[in-house]
C-alpha cells in the first residue's frame, strides 16, 4: 500500500484525477467474498468493475483508491493489473474521512478537477462522468443526481406518518461528485479541522463552505450496491448482459451402396418391396448411414465408420436405426438439440413418393423430434452414371443441431 509520497507522477494535461472511496466493511450486503466492493457481479469484484470505466476514460489522468488498512492483499487479488495503474493508500474510518485522505494524496500533483465516486457503485458511466467533468467550474461544484419519483412520507415518534413531504425540487444524490482540486482540498482540510466528520457526501461539506453544486443529470442505472440483494439482482444483470452467442451446427453425410440380387431395400427404416436389394455389412440403408455421418459431424465424432466398423462382426445384418439412435444419443451426450434432418435419395428406383410418411414416421422416433423437423426427398439421376444404370443407390443428408451458446470472457 502506498502513501503520499509513493505516489506516481501525475499527467495532469488537461485530465481529472479521481478518489475512490473504498475503505467501507459494507456489512449490510453480507460478507460472502468480504466488504461489498470487492464481492463478485458477473464474475469479476465489484471494484474491478469500477475501475474499469475510469481507467478507459480518456480525461482521467491519476486515480487513487482509499481502501482499508487491512484489504491491500484482497484489494490486489480483485483488481488484478489495474493495482499497479492506481494508487491505493489507507481510507479512514468514515467516508469523509477516507476522501480526506485521498485528496491528500494527490495534493503534491494538484490536479485542475477532481471526480470522487463509491467503490459500490459499479454502473457509472462514461457519458455521466463526461457530464459531471463538464459542469465544474473554477468556484462551482457538480452533483449527479436524479429528482425523487416516490412519494415522500414523514414518520412521527409513533411510527406512523406524520405528514406528506413535497417532492418538488428534491433529488437524490449520486457519485462521482465533481470539484476543483484546490478547493475541496481545502473545505476537507477545514472540516477536519473543525472536528466535523458528519457529512454524508462531498456537496454537503461544499454546501457548509457555501460553493455553489450545481446539479447534472444522472443515472438510473447508477445504483449504489448496499444490501445483499443488490448484490445478487447486480449480478444477475451482469450475467443477463453478457452475449451469449447461438451456437447451430450443421452436418453433411454421403453414402453409397451398390445393388444385389433380393427381394427388397431399406430406405430410411422402412423396407421397400423391390427387385434387388443394397450390399452392404448391415441392412444397407444408405439413408441413415448418412445421416448417422452428418450426426455424428455436428459434434465432430468422427464417421460410421469409426463408431460401427464393417470389420465387426456384431454389426452385420444390423437394422441402421440403431446406428442413427447411438449418434443422436452421442449428440445429447454434448448438450445438442437436434432442429432438423433432411435427406435426399438418389436412385432411379424404387419409387420414394408412396413410403415418404412411414420414413418420416421412422425418423421421427430414432430422433426424438417432430416429423416437422424431417424431410425426406427422393431424386433421380437422369439415367447418368452407376445411378442412372441402376448399378445402386446414393444419399445426402444433413443435420442441423443447436448446442449451448459460447459466453466470451
Amino acid at each position: 500500500m502506498a502513501d503520499a509520497s509513493d505516489n506516481r507522477a501525475l499527467n495532469t494535461g488537461g485530465k481529472v484525477a479521481v478518489v475512490i472511496v473504498a475503505a467501507g466493511r459494507g456489512a449490510r450486503a453480507g460478507q460472502a467474498d468480504g466488504p461489498k466492493q470487492y464481492q463478485r457481479i458477473g464474475g469479476r469484484a465489484v471494484i474491478a468493475r469500477v475501475l474499469d470505466i475510469f481507467l478507459a476514460h480518456p480525461r482521467i489522468g491519476e486515480i487513487v483508491v482509499a481502501i482499508h488498512a487491512e484489504d491491500d492483499e484482497l484489494f490486489r487479488q480483485a483488481v488484478g493489473a489495474h493495482a499497479d495503474r492506481v494508487t491505493a493508500i489507507a481510507g479512514g474510518a468514515t467516508r469523509q474521512d477516507s476522501v480526506r485522505l485521498g485528496l491528500q494524496a494527490l495534493r503534491s500533483h494538484a490536479p485542475d478537477k477532481v471526480l470522487i465516486h463509491d467503490a459500490a457503485r459499479p454502473f457509472v458511466d462514461a457519458e455521466l462522468i463526461d457530464r459531471t467533468i463538464a459542469a465544474i467550474g473554477e468556484r462551482e461544484g457538480a452533483l449527479p443526481a436524479l429528482p425523487v419519483a416516490d412519494t415522500l412520507k414523514r414518520e412521527s415518534a409513533g411510527g406512523v406518518v406524520s405528514e406528506t413531504v413535497s417532492r418538488s425540487g428534491l433529488h437524490a444524490a449520486q457519485t462521482p461528485q465533481g470539484f476543483p482540486f484546490t478547493a475541496i482540498m481545502t473545505m476537507h482540510e477545514e472540516a477536519y479541522h473543525r472536528g466535523r466528520s458528519d457529512f454524508t457526501d462531498d456537496a454537503a461539506i461544499a454546501e457548509w463552505m457555501q460553493m455553489p453544486v450545481k446539479i447534472v443529470a444522472g443515472s438510473p442505472d447508477n445504483v449504489k450496491l448496499t444490501w445483499a440483494r443488490d448484490i445478487a439482482m447486480a449480478d444477475q444483470r451482469l450475467s443477463g448482459e453478457r452475449v451469449r452467442f447461438p451456437d447451430i451446427r450443421t452436418g453433411n453425410g454421403y453414402d453409397v451402396h451398390a445393388f444385389e440380387p433380393g427381394d427388397h431395400v431399406t430406405l430410411c427404416g422402412v423396407a421397400i418391396p423391390h427387385g434387388k436389394k443394397l450390399s452392404g455389412h448391415s441392412d444397407a440403408d444408405v439413408g441413415l448411414h448418412a445421416l448417422t455421418d452428418a450426426l455424428l459431424a455436428t459434434c465432430g465424432a468422427g464417421d460410421i465408420g469409426t463408431h460401427f466398423p464393417p470389420s465387426d462382426p456384431q454389426w452385420k445384418g444390423a437394422a441402421s436405426r440403431l446406428f442413427v439412435e447411438y449418434a443422436a444419443g452421442l449428440v445429447r451426450e454434448r448438450g445438442g438439440r437436434i432442429a432438423n434432418a433432411d435427406i435426399t435419395l438418389i436412385c432411379e428406383a424404387p419409387r420414394v413418393g408412396p413410403h415418404r410418411e412411414a420414413m418420416t414416421a421412422a425418423l421421427s422416433l430414432m430422433l426424438g423430434i417432430s416429423p416437422d423437423r424431417i424431410s425426406v426427398k427422393a431424386t433421380t439421376n437422369e439415367k447418368l452414371g452407376f445411378v442412372g444404370r441402376e448399378e445402386g443407390i446414393a444419399a445426402i443428408a444433413t443435420a442441423s443441431v443447436v448446442f449451448p451458446g459460447d459466453v466470451p470472457e
